[in-house]
Protein backbone atom coordinates (compact mmCIF):
# COMPACT_ATOMS: atom_id res chain seq x y z
CA UNK A 1 0.00 0.00 0.00
CA UNK A 2 1.32 3.21 -1.16
CA UNK A 3 2.20 5.66 1.72
CA UNK A 4 -0.21 8.48 0.77
CA UNK A 5 -2.39 10.56 3.35
CA UNK A 6 -4.93 12.49 3.15
CA UNK A 7 -2.63 16.07 3.39
CA UNK A 8 0.86 14.96 2.43
CA UNK A 9 3.17 12.82 2.94
CA UNK A 10 5.98 11.72 5.38
CA UNK A 11 6.93 15.11 6.92
CA UNK A 12 4.74 16.92 5.33
CA UNK A 13 2.36 15.79 7.91
CA UNK A 14 4.17 17.28 11.08
CA UNK A 15 2.23 20.66 11.32
CA UNK A 16 -0.71 18.85 11.91
CA UNK A 17 1.25 17.09 14.66
CA UNK A 18 2.53 20.00 16.76
CA UNK A 19 -0.92 21.71 16.31
CA UNK A 20 -2.15 18.46 18.22
CA UNK A 21 0.57 18.78 20.81
CA UNK A 22 0.08 22.08 21.25
CA UNK A 23 -3.60 21.65 22.06
CA UNK A 24 -2.79 19.30 24.53
CA UNK A 25 -0.29 20.45 26.81
CA UNK A 26 -2.64 24.29 26.46
CA UNK A 27 -5.70 21.71 28.35
CA UNK A 28 -3.02 19.64 30.42
CA UNK A 29 -1.99 22.52 31.28
CA UNK A 30 -4.53 23.55 33.23
CA UNK A 31 -5.71 19.93 34.35
CA UNK A 32 -1.76 20.08 36.01
CA UNK A 33 -2.80 22.69 38.52
CA UNK A 34 -5.33 20.47 39.78
CA UNK A 35 -4.72 18.48 42.16
CA UNK A 36 -8.18 15.75 42.10
CA UNK A 37 -7.56 15.37 38.70
CA UNK A 38 -5.86 11.75 37.09
CA UNK A 39 -4.82 13.06 33.87
CA UNK A 40 -2.24 16.04 33.39
CA UNK A 41 0.20 17.64 31.00
CA UNK A 42 1.71 14.89 29.47
CA UNK A 43 -1.58 12.39 29.36
CA UNK A 44 -3.56 15.04 27.39
CA UNK A 45 -0.79 16.23 25.21
CA UNK A 46 -0.25 12.29 24.40
CA UNK A 47 -3.69 11.89 23.94
CA UNK A 48 -4.35 14.88 21.61
CA UNK A 49 -1.16 13.14 19.59
CA UNK A 50 -3.31 9.91 19.73
CA UNK A 51 -6.29 11.43 18.37
CA UNK A 52 -3.87 12.54 15.52
CA UNK A 53 -2.07 9.64 14.99
CA UNK A 54 -5.77 7.84 14.84
CA UNK A 55 -7.70 9.91 12.51
CA UNK A 56 -4.24 9.85 10.28
CA UNK A 57 -4.90 5.72 10.07
CA UNK A 58 -8.06 5.53 10.23
CA UNK A 59 -8.38 7.80 7.14
CA UNK A 60 -5.76 5.59 5.72
CA UNK A 61 -7.48 2.43 5.90
CA UNK A 62 -10.86 4.33 5.16
CA UNK A 63 -11.87 2.36 8.43
CA UNK A 64 -13.84 4.97 10.58
CA UNK A 65 -14.33 2.47 13.11
CA UNK A 66 -10.67 2.56 14.12
CA UNK A 67 -11.11 6.44 15.45
CA UNK A 68 -14.02 5.11 17.44
CA UNK A 69 -12.43 2.53 18.89
CA UNK A 70 -9.33 4.92 20.02
CA UNK A 71 -11.97 7.29 21.82
CA UNK A 72 -13.50 4.42 23.37
CA UNK A 73 -9.82 3.45 24.53
CA UNK A 74 -9.33 6.86 25.98
CA UNK A 75 -12.57 7.19 27.54
CA UNK A 76 -12.09 3.14 29.27
CA UNK A 77 -8.38 4.23 30.27
CA UNK A 78 -9.72 7.11 32.24
CA UNK A 79 -12.57 5.90 33.76
CA UNK A 80 -10.54 2.79 34.90
CA UNK A 81 -8.33 5.52 36.96
CA UNK A 82 -10.81 6.73 38.84
CA UNK A 83 -12.28 3.32 39.38
CA UNK A 84 -9.26 1.84 40.66
CA UNK A 85 -7.98 4.52 42.99
CA UNK A 86 -11.31 7.42 43.80
CA UNK A 87 -10.37 10.75 44.85
CA UNK A 88 -10.58 11.80 48.46
CA UNK A 89 -14.07 13.85 48.68
CA UNK A 90 -15.81 11.66 46.27
CA UNK A 91 -15.34 13.76 43.01
CA UNK A 92 -16.11 11.28 39.91
CA UNK A 93 -13.85 13.38 37.83
CA UNK A 94 -16.24 13.31 34.63
CA UNK A 95 -15.20 16.84 33.57
CA UNK A 96 -11.63 15.63 33.62
CA UNK A 97 -13.22 12.34 31.49
CA UNK A 98 -14.91 14.91 28.86
CA UNK A 99 -11.92 17.12 28.77
CA UNK A 100 -9.84 14.15 27.62
CA UNK A 101 -11.99 12.78 24.93
CA UNK A 102 -12.71 16.50 23.67
CA UNK A 103 -8.73 16.78 23.26
CA UNK A 104 -8.95 13.38 21.77
CA UNK A 105 -11.51 14.68 19.66
CA UNK A 106 -9.64 18.10 18.89
CA UNK A 107 -6.64 15.81 17.62
CA UNK A 108 -8.71 14.19 14.92
CA UNK A 109 -10.18 16.95 13.80
CA UNK A 110 -6.59 18.84 13.31
CA UNK A 111 -5.85 15.80 10.73
CA UNK A 112 -9.55 16.35 8.89
CA UNK A 113 -8.55 20.05 7.76
CA UNK A 114 -9.87 21.51 10.98
CA UNK A 115 -7.32 22.96 12.51
CA UNK A 116 -8.78 26.43 13.36
CA UNK A 117 -11.66 24.90 14.97
CA UNK A 118 -9.82 22.86 17.13
CA UNK A 119 -7.77 25.43 18.40
CA UNK A 120 -10.40 27.32 19.27
CA UNK A 121 -12.49 25.19 21.04
CA UNK A 122 -8.99 24.16 22.59
CA UNK A 123 -9.06 27.96 24.00
CA UNK A 124 -12.58 27.34 24.91
CA UNK A 125 -12.29 24.27 26.63
CA UNK A 126 -9.17 25.79 28.55
CA UNK A 127 -11.21 28.70 29.78
CA UNK A 128 -14.37 26.68 30.84
CA UNK A 129 -12.09 24.54 33.25
CA UNK A 130 -9.62 27.44 34.45
CA UNK A 131 -12.86 29.64 35.31
CA UNK A 132 -14.88 27.28 37.66
CA UNK A 133 -15.25 29.51 40.38
CA UNK A 134 -16.55 32.11 38.30
CA UNK A 135 -18.94 29.77 36.67
CA UNK A 136 -20.18 28.35 40.00
CA UNK A 137 -20.72 31.99 41.04
CA UNK A 138 -22.89 33.03 38.51
CA UNK A 139 -25.43 29.87 39.18
CA UNK A 140 -25.58 31.34 42.63
CA UNK A 141 -25.72 34.97 41.76
CA UNK A 142 -28.76 34.20 39.44
CA UNK A 143 -32.64 33.75 40.83
CA UNK A 144 -34.53 31.36 39.90
CA UNK A 145 -36.87 33.88 38.28
CA UNK A 146 -33.62 35.07 36.14
CA UNK A 147 -32.93 31.21 35.16
CA UNK A 148 -36.37 31.03 34.02
CA UNK A 149 -36.17 33.91 32.32
CA UNK A 150 -32.94 32.92 30.21
CA UNK A 151 -34.62 29.56 29.38
CA UNK A 152 -37.24 31.28 27.85
CA UNK A 153 -35.05 33.42 25.87
CA UNK A 154 -33.32 30.39 24.59
CA UNK A 155 -37.00 28.65 23.87
CA UNK A 156 -37.81 31.88 21.71
CA UNK A 157 -34.63 32.57 20.14
CA UNK A 158 -33.97 28.74 18.66
CA UNK A 159 -37.33 26.91 18.69
CA UNK A 160 -39.94 30.10 17.99
CA UNK A 161 -37.22 32.06 15.93
CA UNK A 162 -36.74 29.26 13.08
CA UNK A 163 -40.40 28.87 12.57
CA UNK A 164 -41.74 32.35 12.21
CA UNK A 165 -42.62 33.07 8.33
CA UNK A 166 -39.83 35.00 6.74
CA UNK A 167 -42.27 37.20 4.18
CA UNK A 168 -44.22 40.56 4.46
CA UNK A 169 -47.39 41.46 5.55
CA UNK A 170 -49.77 43.78 6.20
CA UNK A 171 -50.17 47.39 5.39
CA UNK A 172 -47.23 48.39 2.83
CA UNK A 173 -45.63 45.19 3.69
CA UNK A 174 -44.13 46.41 6.75
CA UNK A 175 -44.52 43.20 9.00
CA UNK A 176 -42.26 40.34 9.07
CA UNK A 177 -42.93 38.23 11.66
CA UNK A 178 -39.37 36.51 11.17
CA UNK A 179 -37.83 39.54 10.87
CA UNK A 180 -39.49 41.66 13.93
CA UNK A 181 -38.80 38.84 16.10
CA UNK A 182 -34.89 38.81 14.74
CA UNK A 183 -34.90 42.17 16.31
CA UNK A 184 -36.57 41.15 19.84
CA UNK A 185 -33.85 38.34 20.06
CA UNK A 186 -31.22 40.54 19.30
CA UNK A 187 -32.39 43.79 21.59
CA UNK A 188 -32.93 41.39 24.44
CA UNK A 189 -29.44 39.77 24.27
CA UNK A 190 -27.70 42.31 24.40
CA UNK A 191 -30.07 43.49 27.45
CA UNK A 192 -29.66 40.26 28.97
CA UNK A 193 -25.88 40.74 28.53
CA UNK A 194 -25.48 43.64 30.56
CA UNK A 195 -28.04 42.24 33.44
CA UNK A 196 -25.66 39.06 33.80
CA UNK A 197 -22.72 40.80 33.54
CA UNK A 198 -24.38 43.27 36.29
CA UNK A 199 -25.82 40.50 38.62
CA UNK A 200 -22.34 38.86 38.29
CA UNK A 201 -20.36 42.47 39.04
CA UNK A 202 -22.30 43.53 41.54
CA UNK A 203 -20.77 46.65 43.76
CA UNK A 204 -17.43 44.84 43.48
CA UNK A 205 -16.16 47.45 41.23
CA UNK A 206 -17.21 50.74 41.88
CA UNK A 207 -20.20 52.83 40.15
CA UNK A 208 -18.68 53.60 36.91
CA UNK A 209 -19.36 50.23 36.00
CA UNK A 210 -22.54 49.74 37.22
CA UNK A 211 -23.61 53.17 35.69
CA UNK A 212 -22.30 51.53 32.27
CA UNK A 213 -23.77 47.98 33.13
CA UNK A 214 -27.12 49.66 34.18
CA UNK A 215 -27.51 51.91 30.87
CA UNK A 216 -26.52 48.77 28.68
CA UNK A 217 -29.91 46.55 30.22
CA UNK A 218 -32.27 49.91 30.66
CA UNK A 219 -30.86 52.95 31.40
CA UNK A 220 -34.82 54.61 31.54
CA UNK A 221 -34.31 51.79 34.35
CA UNK A 222 -30.88 53.04 35.54
CA UNK A 223 -32.34 57.13 35.40
CA UNK A 224 -35.52 56.33 37.53
CA UNK A 225 -33.77 54.15 40.12
CA UNK A 226 -30.53 56.90 40.65
CA UNK A 227 -33.33 59.73 41.07
CA UNK A 228 -35.47 58.00 43.59
CA UNK A 229 -32.34 57.27 45.63
CA UNK A 230 -30.63 60.47 45.39
CA UNK A 231 -34.36 62.25 46.27
CA UNK A 232 -33.96 60.48 49.81
CA UNK A 233 -30.18 60.77 49.83
CA UNK A 234 -28.94 64.29 48.59
CA UNK A 235 -25.59 63.34 49.53
CA UNK A 236 -25.18 61.85 46.73
CA UNK A 237 -26.56 63.97 44.36
CA UNK A 238 -23.46 64.15 42.32
CA UNK A 239 -22.95 60.12 42.03
CA UNK A 240 -26.32 60.00 41.06
CA UNK A 241 -25.67 62.08 38.36
CA UNK A 242 -22.93 60.65 37.36
CA UNK A 243 -24.59 57.39 36.63
CA UNK A 244 -27.23 58.67 34.75
CA UNK A 245 -24.85 60.60 32.64
CA UNK A 246 -22.79 57.11 32.19
CA UNK A 247 -26.25 54.70 31.36
CA UNK A 248 -27.24 57.63 28.82
CA UNK A 249 -24.37 57.91 27.29
CA UNK A 250 -23.93 53.96 26.46
CA UNK A 251 -27.42 54.11 24.62
CA UNK A 252 -25.55 55.79 21.99
CA UNK A 253 -22.82 52.75 22.08
CA UNK A 254 -26.25 49.64 22.07
CA UNK A 255 -27.13 51.68 19.21
CA UNK A 256 -23.66 51.72 17.51
CA UNK A 257 -23.66 47.94 18.15
CA UNK A 258 -27.40 47.31 16.36
CA UNK A 259 -26.35 49.69 13.51
CA UNK A 260 -23.51 47.04 12.57
CA UNK A 261 -25.86 43.99 13.09
CA UNK A 262 -28.78 44.85 11.40
CA UNK A 263 -27.65 47.68 8.51
CA UNK A 264 -23.99 47.63 8.44
CA UNK A 265 -24.27 49.78 5.23
CA UNK A 266 -26.07 53.07 7.52
CA UNK A 267 -22.89 53.03 10.13
CA UNK A 268 -20.67 55.66 7.88
CA UNK A 269 -23.67 57.91 8.19
CA UNK A 270 -24.77 57.54 12.01
CA UNK A 271 -21.02 56.73 12.86
CA UNK A 272 -20.04 60.66 13.50
CA UNK A 273 -23.90 60.91 15.69
CA UNK A 274 -22.64 57.90 17.86
CA UNK A 275 -19.01 59.23 18.14
CA UNK A 276 -19.79 62.63 19.13
CA UNK A 277 -22.21 61.89 21.79
CA UNK A 278 -20.04 59.52 23.67
CA UNK A 279 -16.43 61.86 23.00
CA UNK A 280 -18.54 64.60 24.89
CA UNK A 281 -20.90 62.74 27.30
CA UNK A 282 -17.49 60.85 28.62
CA UNK A 283 -15.46 64.21 28.83
CA UNK A 284 -18.14 65.40 31.04
CA UNK A 285 -18.22 62.07 32.97
CA UNK A 286 -14.22 61.81 33.73
CA UNK A 287 -15.00 65.87 34.66
CA UNK A 288 -17.93 64.84 37.25
CA UNK A 289 -16.17 61.83 38.61
CA UNK A 290 -12.99 63.67 39.39
CA UNK A 291 -15.70 66.38 41.68
CA UNK A 292 -17.12 63.16 43.11
CA UNK A 293 -14.32 61.88 44.96
CA UNK A 294 -12.35 58.72 45.99
CA UNK A 295 -14.64 55.66 46.80
CA UNK A 296 -18.44 57.15 46.60
CA UNK A 297 -20.83 54.60 48.08
CA UNK A 298 -21.94 52.47 45.08
CA UNK A 299 -25.66 51.79 44.16
CA UNK A 300 -26.77 48.73 42.65
CA UNK A 301 -29.75 50.09 40.20
CA UNK A 302 -32.86 48.28 40.22
CA UNK A 303 -33.20 46.83 36.62
CA UNK A 304 -35.88 44.40 35.40
CA UNK A 305 -34.73 40.77 33.67
CA UNK A 306 -35.09 41.97 29.99
CA UNK A 307 -35.53 38.17 28.74
CA UNK A 308 -38.71 37.98 31.08
CA UNK A 309 -41.10 36.95 28.13
CA UNK A 310 -43.54 39.82 29.02
CA UNK A 311 -40.74 42.17 28.25
CA UNK A 312 -40.00 40.39 24.75
CA UNK A 313 -43.66 40.11 23.61
CA UNK A 314 -44.10 43.74 24.50
CA UNK A 315 -40.86 45.14 23.01
CA UNK A 316 -41.93 42.80 19.70
CA UNK A 317 -45.28 44.59 19.69
CA UNK A 318 -44.22 48.10 20.15
CA UNK A 319 -41.62 47.84 17.42
CA UNK A 320 -44.70 46.38 14.72
CA UNK A 321 -46.73 49.56 15.88
CA UNK A 322 -44.08 51.71 15.17
CA UNK A 323 -42.86 50.08 11.50
CA UNK A 324 -46.06 50.69 10.56
CA UNK A 325 -46.93 53.98 11.64
CA UNK A 326 -43.65 54.57 10.41
CA UNK A 327 -44.21 53.17 6.95
CA UNK A 328 -47.98 54.86 7.29
CA UNK A 329 -46.43 58.45 8.36
CA UNK A 330 -43.93 58.11 5.41
CA UNK A 331 -46.99 57.34 2.58
CA UNK A 332 -48.64 60.04 4.06
CA UNK A 333 -46.40 63.44 5.08
CA UNK A 334 -42.90 61.92 3.37
CA UNK A 335 -39.65 62.82 5.63
CA UNK A 336 -41.59 64.99 8.09
CA UNK A 337 -43.95 61.91 8.99
CA UNK A 338 -41.13 59.91 9.99
CA UNK A 339 -39.62 62.63 11.87
CA UNK A 340 -42.77 63.15 13.79
CA UNK A 341 -42.61 59.31 14.56
CA UNK A 342 -39.61 59.63 15.67
CA UNK A 343 -39.97 61.88 18.21
CA UNK A 344 -42.88 60.44 19.75
CA UNK A 345 -41.47 56.68 19.88
CA UNK A 346 -38.87 57.98 20.77
CA UNK A 347 -39.69 59.49 24.26
CA UNK A 348 -40.29 55.90 25.57
CA UNK A 349 -37.85 53.58 23.45
CA UNK A 350 -35.19 54.66 20.74
CA UNK A 351 -34.48 50.60 20.14
CA UNK A 352 -37.78 50.43 18.23
CA UNK A 353 -37.72 53.31 15.83
CA UNK A 354 -33.84 52.89 15.52
CA UNK A 355 -34.71 49.26 14.20
CA UNK A 356 -37.19 50.60 12.18
CA UNK A 357 -35.45 53.26 10.71
CA UNK A 358 -32.50 50.88 9.53
CA UNK A 359 -34.91 48.46 8.00
CA UNK A 360 -36.61 50.88 5.79
CA UNK A 361 -32.76 51.67 4.94
CA UNK A 362 -32.21 48.08 4.07
CA UNK A 363 -35.16 48.07 1.96
CA UNK A 364 -33.84 51.33 0.05
CA UNK A 365 -36.82 53.45 1.42
CA UNK A 366 -34.82 55.86 3.15
CA UNK A 367 -31.19 57.61 2.65
CA UNK A 368 -28.29 57.58 4.95
CA UNK A 369 -28.97 61.37 5.67
CA UNK A 370 -32.65 60.60 6.53
CA UNK A 371 -31.75 57.34 8.43
CA UNK A 372 -28.93 59.30 10.83
CA UNK A 373 -31.52 62.21 11.22
CA UNK A 374 -34.28 59.54 12.51
CA UNK A 375 -32.03 58.15 14.98
CA UNK A 376 -31.16 61.19 16.71
CA UNK A 377 -34.07 62.59 16.86
CA UNK A 378 -35.44 59.35 18.36
CA UNK A 379 -32.65 59.58 20.79
CA UNK A 380 -32.76 63.21 21.80
CA UNK A 381 -36.59 62.75 22.09
CA UNK A 382 -35.46 59.87 24.29
CA UNK A 383 -32.84 61.94 26.47
CA UNK A 384 -35.55 64.52 27.07
CA UNK A 385 -38.07 62.05 28.19
CA UNK A 386 -35.12 61.06 31.13
CA UNK A 387 -34.07 64.60 31.77
CA UNK A 388 -38.08 65.47 32.50
CA UNK A 389 -37.66 62.11 34.81
CA UNK A 390 -34.99 63.16 36.64
CA UNK A 391 -36.51 66.48 37.35
CA UNK A 392 -40.23 65.36 38.28
CA UNK A 393 -38.38 62.27 41.01
CA UNK A 394 -34.86 63.52 41.46
CA UNK A 395 -35.52 67.38 41.98
CA UNK A 396 -34.31 70.42 40.59
CA UNK A 397 -31.07 69.80 41.82
CA UNK A 398 -29.82 67.19 40.53
CA UNK A 399 -31.37 68.00 37.21
CA UNK A 400 -29.21 70.78 37.26
CA UNK A 401 -26.35 68.41 37.94
CA UNK A 402 -27.44 66.02 34.97
CA UNK A 403 -28.23 68.92 31.87
CA UNK A 404 -24.75 69.20 31.60
CA UNK A 405 -23.85 66.04 31.01
CA UNK A 406 -27.22 65.42 28.85
CA UNK A 407 -26.76 68.57 27.09
CA UNK A 408 -22.91 67.70 26.31
CA UNK A 409 -24.17 64.37 24.78
CA UNK A 410 -27.40 66.38 22.87
CA UNK A 411 -24.52 68.31 21.21
CA UNK A 412 -21.83 65.99 20.17
CA UNK A 413 -24.84 63.91 18.76
CA UNK A 414 -25.97 67.23 16.79
CA UNK A 415 -22.60 68.02 15.63
CA UNK A 416 -21.83 64.56 14.15
CA UNK A 417 -25.13 64.80 12.64
CA UNK A 418 -24.46 68.40 11.12
CA UNK A 419 -20.76 66.71 9.98
CA UNK A 420 -22.70 64.98 7.67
Amino acid sequence: MEFDFLHGTGIDALPQFLTSLAIGLLIGLERERNPSAKAGLRTFALVALFGTVTALLSAQLESPWLLIAGLLAVAGMIIGAYINKPVEGGDPGTTTVIALLMCYSLGGMIWYGMAKLAVMLAIAVTALLYFKPELSGISQRLSRRDLVAVLQFSVLTFIILPILPDQNYGPYDAVNPHQAWLMVVLISGISLTGYAALQIVGTRYGTPLLGFLGGLVSSTATTLSYAKRSKNNPDIQELAAFVIVIASMVVLLRLMVVTTVVAYESLHGLLPVFLGGILTGLIVALYSWRKIGSSPEPHFPETANPAELHTAIGFGLLYVVVLLGAAWMTDLAGNQGLYIVALISGLTDVDAIALSSLRLFNLGQLSEQQTAMTVTIAFLANLAFKFGMVIFIGGWKLAKQVAFGFGAIACGALIGLFAL
